[in-house]
């Protein structure tokens, strides 16, 4: 959707883009000239998506965990993101409202896109934020979540599901919103995020 050509934002995007994100407009601009120089078609693929994500965590292994994010965000399953989404991507997965967040970590972790989320799939994502958490920093999690399984069963048990139950999306986010314990479980410490997203500002 951007304007490409030019290397210029459209007026209407980059106003659409203040109004859903915090981010100014300067910053907007600053991403928008980066994203040109790795995505000169004005697209960004999942591959591109990752090497980009890995920048933000050069410690870890994010490939599992950007893989996910990228696929929650290409709505309409083209396989690209054009500037607009991948801003939004980096909006929602840094600084979003909790509500706005919950409905994208909802998808996030409807691995399937079948509406509902199963244990395993909560394992699927859990286990891919793992790989993203400092090994130094997992030695210092509580004994019932120092695990992907361990942290899976918790969080399962504070939706008082069963191994074979489903979680609705509005079973997820009531859940989350009433249960602070849940939200911490299922998200990547996002101040660790903001705080690698600063540091690395275009």
């Amino acid at each position: 959707m951007g304007n490409s050509k030019s290397g210029a934002l459209s007026k209407e995007i980059l106003e659409e883009l203040q109004l859903s994100t915090k981010f100014t407009e300067e910053e907007l601009c600053a991403w928008y000239q980066t994203f040109l120089k790795e995505c000169p078609s004005g697209r960004i693929t999942q591959q591109q998506f990752q090497s980009i994500y890995a920048k933000f965590f050069p410690n870890s292994d994010p490939q599992a965990y950007a893989q996910h994010v990228f696929r929650s965000f290409d709505a309409n399953n083209d396989g690209s993101l054009d500037f607009q989404e991948y801003v939004i991507a980096l909006h929602m997965t840094t600084a979003g409202k909790t509500d706005q967040k919950l409905e994208w970590a909802f998808s996030l972790y409807d691995v399937d896109g079948n509406g509902t989320i199963s244990k395993n799939e909560v394992l699927e994502i859990v286990t891919a934020i793992f790989k993203m958490i400092n090994p130094e920093d997992v030695k210092h999690l509580p004994d019932d979540e120092n695990t992907p399984e361990k942290r899976t069963e918790k969080i399962w048990v504070f939706f008082g599901k069963n191994d074979d139950d489903k979680l609705t999306e509005e079973e997820f986010i009531e859940g989350t919103l009433a249960n602070k314990e849940i939200l911490r479980l299922i998200q990547l410490e996002p101040q660790k995020v903001k705080e690698r997203l600063k540091e690395k500002k275009p």
